[in-house]
């Protein structure tokens, strides 16, 4: 009980300090690295012995830094081997930063300390929320799109910054269902969040395809409605098709209609690093290649 009523006050006093800084329009000391270029591959446990025996000429890996938060044990051992050879980046699931629970500050040292230990050019996080009272859901919720929600998410994403010291991007979500009380666009949204955070975006075309699909929006227009300076990284995945929707699984090779969508991207946006992302019935490495070869010619 005295633990968990330290990191209450712990988080409460972190709030507190990051709100007047954001408020007051402080200058906060970020750091943002951007060295990685051209197309890179999710990191998985079940491709680790093919990496450090074949050395694939891959130009970097993300990493999924929740799988990551152990001071020991094999998944951090090989992930310091692979680091040697190759650029990583860090993309995280469990921040929850569009809960009204505190700061879960044991996630963030956890996450800090990780990027200490990698140096990840990039660390990246959802919008979306996944707690309640401190009871996590395994999925990511969308949020509802009002002013009042933007200004609370963005003080939070600036406390995180404050606290990791550096920058992060946000990922726009697949929702699959849109709020009658959101006042605005989803990139409306997210073009204020990027403004009054001072972050960053990772744009999943995957994602914003799904979501144009199953919510009737127009995919071009929400590419124009983004600011072009602000995008630094693109994710590439999969879906699987229903009978009246599409569901957003990570699990099948890129479709036709995200490529075509990924190149309205690169238009718009330039040659943003991207990620071909496969969560599900993860194949073998040479398919793998074979997508993020697709990627880097059109790059």
């Amino acid at each position: 009980m005295i633990t968990e009523m330290t990191t209450d006050l712990q988080s409460k006093k972190l709030e507190l300090e990051i709100s007047y800084k954001w408020q007051t329009n402080q200058n906060i000391p970020y750091i943002n690295s951007r060295s990685i270029q051209g197309a890179g591959i999710g990191l998985r446990s079940v491709h680790y012995q093919y990496i450090l025996s074949q050395k694939p000429k891959v130009n970097w890996f993300e990493v999924l830094s929740d799988n990551y938060f152990c001071a020991g044990g094999l998944p951090i051992f090989h992930l310091e081997k692979i680091r040697q050879d190759y650029p990583v980046t860090l993309h995280g699931v469990g921040m929850s930063l569009g809960s009204t629970d505190p700061l879960n500050l044991d996630y963030l040292t956890r996450l800090k300390n990780l990027a200490a230990k990698v140096e990840p050019d990039l660390i990246s996080e959802h919008l979306s929320w996944i707690s309640v009272n401190n009871h996590y859901l395994n999925d990511l919720i969308p949020l509802v799109y009002t002013e009042e929600v933007m200004d609370f998410v963005a003080s939070r994403i600036l406390q995180v910054q404050e606290f990791l010291g550096r920058q992060i991007l946000i990922e726009n979500p697949s929702p699959y269902l849109s709020f009658t009380d959101s006042s605005m666009s989803e990139w409306e949204f997210i073009e204020g969040l990027l403004k009054k955070a001072d972050c960053y975006l990772l744009l999943d075309v995957n994602n914003l395809y799904v979501n144009a699909i199953n919510n009737g929006i127009e995919p071009l227009i929400y590419l124009d409605g983004i600011p072009k300076t602000r995008v630094k990284e693109i994710h590439l995945a999969g879906y699987e098709e229903k009978e009246n929707y599409l569901l957003d699984t990570h699990g099948y090779p890129v479709h036709p209609p995200v490529w075509e969508l990924y190149q309205e991207a690169l238009i718009r946006f330039g040659a943003v690093p991207t990620l071909i992302e496969w969560d599900t019935d993860i194949p073998s490495f040479e398919v793998l290649m074979a997508e993020a070869n697709k990627a880097e010619k059109l790059l």
